[in-house]
């Protein structure tokens, strides 16, 4: 929001401030992007690492044939390494990378919203169709401190 108002007090062109917004917007985006996919490809190669485990634990077995009373116990520890690298991955680092990048997007929308706004005002929009128009972005709800008016009680 600072940049935005810094822009419009030195009285930037309309089209230069959006667009010196909009690339900020984008960039900073898809640099904080690199985070969530770090996480993703760290979710993607667990169960890799799982299998591996396994695979491992199999050729542990493979050296006790001789013994057949530890096998079923060898295969069991094997196979805990596929499950542990199938459920980090789908119950914490998959879901992290998801909910990072979910806030990075509300982040973006709230960040283009107040670029908007700020254009706007710049432009002389009326107030009336400026509200509307930052409507949109809030799913076309405004909480009802923000509207001026008292919340509704339950008859």
């Amino acid at each position: 929001m600072k940049r935005a108002l810094q822009l419009v007090v030195d009285g930037v062109d309309a089209a230069v401030a959006r667009d010196a917004l909009e690339t900020e917007i984008h960039v900073e985006f898809s640099e904080d992007c690199v985070g969530a996919k770090v996480w993703e490809t760290a979710g993607g190669f667990a169960p890799t690492v799982g299998i591996i485990g396994a695979v491992l634990g199999l050729i542990h077995v493979m050296e006790n044939l001789s013994d057949p009373s530890k096998l079923g116990g060898g295969i069991a520890t094997a196979f805990v390494a596929t499950v542990y690298g199938v459920g980090l991955a789908n119950l914490v680092l998959l879901p992290l990378a998801t909910k990072i990048k979910r806030k990075l997007t509300v982040e973006k929308e709230r960040k283009t919203m107040i670029a908007e706004g700020v254009l706007a005002i710049q432009e002389g929009v009326n107030p009336r169709v400026l509200e509307e128009k930052l409507r949109a972005y809030t799913g076309g709800h405004v909480p009802a401190a923000a509207a001026g008016g008292a919340p509704a009680k339950a008859a």
